[in-house]
């Protein structure tokens, strides 16, 4: 049993409202083959929610009429989801650049062997979890042995020209601190990571997001279970910067649950705070069709603090950077 979160309410963040949407970052599902301490999904390999068929066709038609220019694949584990790869084929056949968020490991799982051929034959850009470039923290954080399939994936991915110049296939790594903490300096980790992970591996890659933890769902739960919670989130909030208002994702990205309900953010949906939208309570992803979401108030509670506190955090790393 998770200990029960405190109500996050607003208590001052600043009120925000949308720009021009160009992300759709859709959530295929939350069955995952790991179950990471700071997952604010509460993901993991009992669980059974996954996007329709039905549903991603939503998903596709709204590609083509907003004319999105990013589709940002969440989960879970999104390629577990049995429609992934006709998604992936068909969102870029529109164009759209597919942004696939992964945790490595699935590449090693049994019936996935050909998913990172499949990923570089359709040039997905891969972001990839890995919230250290230890063996220790890794596994201290995700499981005993992720580290050492996490690099076999890494060297997958780099064996097929991912995160290697000239090929156009990108790779990303994501680090999330160990705990209650800001993360440090991006670009001065992503220096650590790089000479460490090509050091000892071989191993190359584009960039590394730093991303804070949110305190909902696994992470808040642990926050509370160890009597941390108010203090991170008043970390938070006295971290916060106004400059990082202006790059938060939820003014240019729609997040989409397994569903097909629509929310500001992923965190959002996580907290079950559905995008505005007129009179409807929890708009669906056709309800988006032919709306000019511009000026579109957010919804916004204390979590919002993990954003814009320090450098900034939003699924893309740092704000600053």
């Amino acid at each position: 049993m998770h200990a029960t979160l405190p109500l996050i309410q607003q208590f001052g963040f600043p009120a925000l409202r949308r720009g021009r949407l160009d992300t759709l970052q859709v959530n295929l599902g939350y069955k995952c083959n790991q179950s990471c301490l700071h997952c604010h999904v509460n993901a993991g390999p009992t669980r059974t929610e996954m996007m329709s068929r039905e549903t991603i066709a939503d998903v596709l038609a709204f590609i083509a009429v907003a004319g999105i220019k990013t589709l940002d694949l969440t989960g879970g584990a999104p390629e577990l989801n049995p429609h992934f790869r006709e998604l992936v084929a068909r969102a870029r056949e529109l164009g759209t650049r597919v942004i696939d968020r992964c945790n490595l490991t699935i590449l090693e799982e049994p019936g996935q062997e050909d998913l990172a051929g499949f990923l570089a034959g359709h040039r997905v850009e891969v972001t990839a979890s890995m919230p250290c470039y230890t063996e220790e923290l890794v596994d201290r954080q995700r499981g005993k042995g992720v580290y050492e399939r996490s690099i076999a994936g890494l060297l997958r991915l780099n064996a097929l020209g991912y995160g290697k110049p000239d090929t156009g296939l990108v790779l990303n790594l994501v680090y999330n601190p160990q705990g209650p903490a800001l993360p440090p300096g991006q670009q001065g980790l992503e220096a650590d990571y790089k000479r460490e992970l090509g050091e000892k591996f071989g191993v190359v890659f584009n960039q590394l997001y730093t991303l804070a933890n949110m305190p909902i769902q696994r992470f808040g739960s642990t926050l509370v279970s160890k009597g941390q919670f108010k203090d991170y989130m008043a970390l938070l909030k006295g971290a916060h910067r106004d400059e990082n208002l202006e790059s938060v994702m939820c003014r240019t990205l729609v997040s989409v649950d397994w569903k097909g309900a629509v929310y500001d953010c992923d965190f959002n949906q996580m907290l079950g705070l559905p995008l505005e939208l007129g009179q409807k309570r929890r708009p669906q992803l056709s309800d988006l069709i032919g709306r000019d979401l511009a000026g579109n108030a957010i919804a916004v509670r204390d979590h919002c603090y993990g954003c814009t506190a320090g450098q900034g955090s939003s699924c893309g790393g740092a704000l600053d950077d």
